[in-house]
C-alpha cells in the first residue's frame, strides 16, 4: 500500500483545489525498456553466432580447418598467388599440368619463380584428363581434327602438353 502512496502526489491546482496525480517511472525502470534490450542483445548474438557457423560450415566444405590458417601463414605469399592463377588456368582454359607450370613461369606468362610455379601445380585441384577431354572436344569441334591428330596436339611439346595418358583418355571419351 505505501507503494501505491509513493508512486501518487497530491499537488494542489490554482484554483485551490487538491489533485492526485500519478508519477511516471523513469524510462530505464519501466519492463518494456528491459524486454527491448534483452531482445536487442539477442539479436546481436544471433547475427554474431551466425557469421561463425557460416564461417565454420565454409570451412568444413573446403575440407579445411579454423586452423589450417597457420599453415597458410607458413606459405609464401607468392607460392599462394601462383596456386591461385594456375587454378583459374586449370578451370578455365582446361589447361594441363606441364603447360601450366610453363605458363606461371614464363617471362611472357606470370613470370613466378619455378618453386612457386612446382608448389602450385602440386597444390591445385584439377582432373587432367577432364581437361584433355574438353581442349581434345575443342579441337574436333573448331577444326575438325582426327583422332590421331587430336592426340599429337594434346600430347606436343609445342601444343598442349598432356600426358599420354590423359590424351589416351581423351580420345576414348571423345565421342561419349
Amino acid at each position: 500500500m505505501e507503494e501505491l502512496q509513493m508512486a501518487k502526489k497530491k499537488i494542489t491546482g490554482q484554483n485551490g483545489k487538491e489533485y492526485t496525480v500519478k508519477e511516471k517511472k523513469p524510462f530505464y525502470k519501466k519492463i518494456w525498456f528491459w524486454l527491448l534490450i534483452l531482445v536487442v542483445v539477442f539479436m546481436f548474438a544471433s547475427v554474431v553466432g551466425s557469421d561463425d557457423d557460416e564461417s565454420t560450415a565454409s570451412d568444413a566444405k573446403t575440407g579445411q580447418k579454423q586452423s589450417s590458417s597457420k599453415k597458410k601463414d607458413n606459405v609464401p605469399a607468392e607460392y599462394r598467388a601462383a596456386q591461385r592463377k594456375g587454378q583459374t588456368y586449370a578451370d578455365t582454359m582446361n589447361m594441363s599440368k606441364a603447360g601450366i607450370y610453363d605458363q606461371l613461369t614464363s617471362d611472357a606468362g606470370e613470370g613466378f619463380p619455378q618453386k612457386a610455379a612446382q608448389y602450385a601445380v602440386d597444390h591445385i585441384k584439377v582432373n587432367y584428363n577432364k581437361n584433355a577431354l574438353e581442349k581434345a572436344k575443342d579441337y574436333r569441334e573448331e577444326q575438325d581434327m582426327s583422332n590421331d591428330s587430336i592426340h599429337e596436339q594434346l600430347t606436343s611439346e609445342a601444343g598442349e602438353q598432356f600426358t599420354s595418358q590423359e590424351a589416351d583418355y581423351a580420345i576414348q571419351h571423345i565421342d561419349d
